[in-house]
């Protein structure tokens, strides 16, 4: 258990009259909070805990393994995320199960969860039941929020997210952020285009490669390679494409994956799916470093076209693309996570999402005092 005792500023402070709330934010059951490689999902449910905490309110963590935040509780579902099985089913559905027997036990004003499985068990729940959608929202998934119904309360993550299932029971939509003072700021870059993702078709790495190479730039790749899909995807794409221009490094630890991405000199974003936000993109700019790539999902929402990245519709124009964003100015790149992708600002917006979320939600004295007469 990890507890603050930081002075709380007045721009940080739960504004003037209002409740201060007791949040429970569930982490999904793979990674530590924060991980040390790694699990953006964490990442950002850590920065959140942190933020929320230093605007006055009380979180209770639930999360796997160990967590470094500054929640006033935390509780483990596993004493050591199952990362080796990201991907089953099953560690989620004992981590759900699990969560909702902690959840009994607290007196939480409002649960958020960022998990898959656990939203399930918010039916018949008193306390509102706040759900981050990390993923696609459509097929499958979609078709499981529609299932839910007014069970859960639900928060895209960007604009794009949203449109795509418009039907819905969207909250409000409140982008991912970083902190921009933990990435180095390095206004001179190295030779080497990166790479940093998943080695799954989605992500397209073997695009990345392609594009350095008919730029004539060297470029590196960092990512997760352990399910089926990725290791398939990597000996069908991957393989065949290295040669002395291409580096690949694995899965870089957090310091590991913030001096790669100062270095570079862009980072290559060929994305082969709506993807709903992208971390990666504000962790690059936050370096300076400049990114190229397709438009897709979130992608337009994150980059300034021509001023902090460069947008092209078609793989065949990534290369050309290259030389362009080499030429833009990191300190811009900089600024741009700076003012629209801070921490404060996500859990600002937040906190006003649970706080609309309250206003609405019925009266639980009402719901647990209720008899047949009164229906």
């Amino acid at each position: 258990m990890s507890t603050t005792g930081s002075t709380l500023t007045r721009t940080q402070q739960v504004p003037a009259g209002a409740q201060k709330l007791h949040i429970a934010m569930v982490a999904p059951p793979y990674f530590d909070v924060p991980p040390t490689a790694y699990g953006g999902i964490e990442t950002v449910v850590a920065d959140l805990v942190d933020a929320l905490v230093a605007r006055g309110h009380r979180v209770t963590l639930i999360g796997a393994g160990t967590h470094a935040t500054k929640a006033q509780r935390f509780f483990a579902t596993y004493d050591a995320g199952p990362a080796d099985r990201l991907g089953e089913t099953m560690p989620e559905l004992v981590h759900a199960a699990k969560v909702a027997s902690i959840l009994d036990t607290l007196d939480a004003d409002v649960i958020h969860d960022h998990t898959m499985a656990g939203p399930l068990m918010a039916r018949g729940r008193l306390t509102p039941t706040v759900v981050t959608a990390h993923g696609p929202v459509h097929g499958d998934p979609g078709e499981y929020y529609r299932a839910l119904g007014d069970t859960i309360k639900l928060i895209a993550i960007s604009g794009a997210q949203r449109a795509s299932a418009p039907d819905l029971p969207w909250t409000a939509t409140v982008h991912n952020a970083i902190r921009a003072e933990t990435f180095p700021f390095r206004a001179r870059k190295e030779d080497y285009a990166f790479f940093l993702g998943r080695f799954h078709p989605e992500k397209a790495p073997h695009l990345a490669i392609d594009a350095a190479r008919a730029a004539g730039l060297p470029i590196v790749l960092a990512g997760k390679c352990s399910e089926p899909i990725e290791r398939a995807y990597y000996a069908r794409e991957i393989e065949p494409r290295i040669g002395p221009d291409t580096t690949i490094v694995g899965v870089a630890d957090s310091a590991a994956k913030r001096q790669l991405l100062s270095r570079a000199a862009c980072l290559l974003f060929p994305i082969a799916w709506e993807e709903p936000f992208g971390l990666v993109v504000i962790e690059a700019m936050a370096c300076g470093t400049p990114v190229v790539a397709l438009r897709r999902g979130a992608v337009p929402e994150l980059i300034v076209q021509g001023q902090t990245g460069i947008i092209v519709d078609a793989p065949e124009e990534l290369p050309a693309a290259i030389p362009l964003a080499r030429e833009l100015d990191p300190y811009v790149c900089r600024k741009h996570v700076e003012s629209s992708f801070s921490v404060e600002v996500m859990a600002e917006r937040y906190e006003a999402a649970y706080r609309t979320v309250l206003a609405t939600a019925p009266d639980p004295w009402l719901a647990t005092t209720e008899t047949p007469l009164m229906r």
